[in-house]
């Protein structure tokens, strides 16, 4: 029986593809893609038919993908994270057992690799929050982003839409000091850029550029993720690690000997 596949392209390296992903890829005949992953993942795209789900109204989209699978499986390559903010959700519940999905590297995984940080810093950060700007403010109920900045969090912020000024004045709101912020532009792409700096320099390192892509008329997605605490550069304290070694570590290891 011919499969629908939601692959999780993550960033955009095709390097960082599962093999799983891939694996599914080369099976199918049909692939939907969204702009820049057709460049991007151009070698595992050759032969196929492609298409752009968002040309699509969604029933239209539905029907096609109906009449596609009883010839193929058909594939979509997802940006960014299939757990977070996929607008693919509706379509896999329609074909309910018919549809895989394929995880892929995460965003945020790519980006603690790049910065070689972990977000969730013991001593330091206790709580690492995913929020995007577009969700916190779809209803009344909806906590502000400023209420969720605070001392001892990681924000992992998806698809900002405010300035970067009025982004950094809500976050310096909430945290009440200069932490340190980090932007991560086009991760994985041929553009990619990380830019690292504090609320009260990040304004100044970006020099104008709108890496939201909030003024441009085409409205190409910017892919621009962004990480805001203070286990972005925090000193580490190494004591944690011989305390929990005597508390935890030792104590497994003996009771598995015994």
């Amino acid at each position: 029986m011919n499969r629908l596949f939601f692959v999780g392209a993550g960033p955009g390296d095709p390097q960082m593809l599962t093999l799983h992903g891939a694996e599914a890829l080369c099976d199918c005949g049909v692939v939907y893609y969204s702009e820049p992953y057709d460049v991007a993942f151009a070698d595992f795209l050759q032969g196929k038919e492609l298409f752009d789900p968002f040309d699509f109204g969604f029933h239209q989209l539905l029907e096609q993908i109906e009449s596609q699978l009883q010839k193929t499986s058909v594939a979509f390559l997802v940006p960014g994270d299939l757990t977070f903010y996929s607008p693919y959700q509706g379509i896999v519940c329609h074909f309910a057992e018919k549809a895989e999905v394929i995880p892929g590297v995460g965003v945020a995984n790519v980006a603690s690799a790049r910065l070689k940080r972990t977000f969730d810093l013991p001593a330091v950060c206790n709580r690492a929050l995913i929020v995007s700007p577009k969700t916190l403010g779809a209803s009344s109920s909806a906590p502000e982003l400023e209420e969720l900045a605070a001392r001892g969090v990681s924000l992992l912020i998806y698809m900002n839409n405010m300035p970067l000024e009025e982004l950094v004045a809500k976050l310096h709101k909430g945290y009440g000091a200069d932490v340190p912020i980090a932007l991560f532009y086009r991760l994985g792409l041929p553009e990619e850029k990380v830019l690292l700096a504090t609320l009260d320099s990040i304004v100044a390192t970006c020099d104008g550029v709108d890496y939201f892509h909030l003024n441009e008329p085409e409205k190409r997605p910017a892919l621009t993720f962004v990480v805001v605490g203070e286990s972005l550069c925090a000193p580490v304290d190494t004591t944690w690690w011989d305390q929990k070694r005597q508390t935890d570590w030792a104590k497994r290891k003996k009771a598995g000997k015994n």
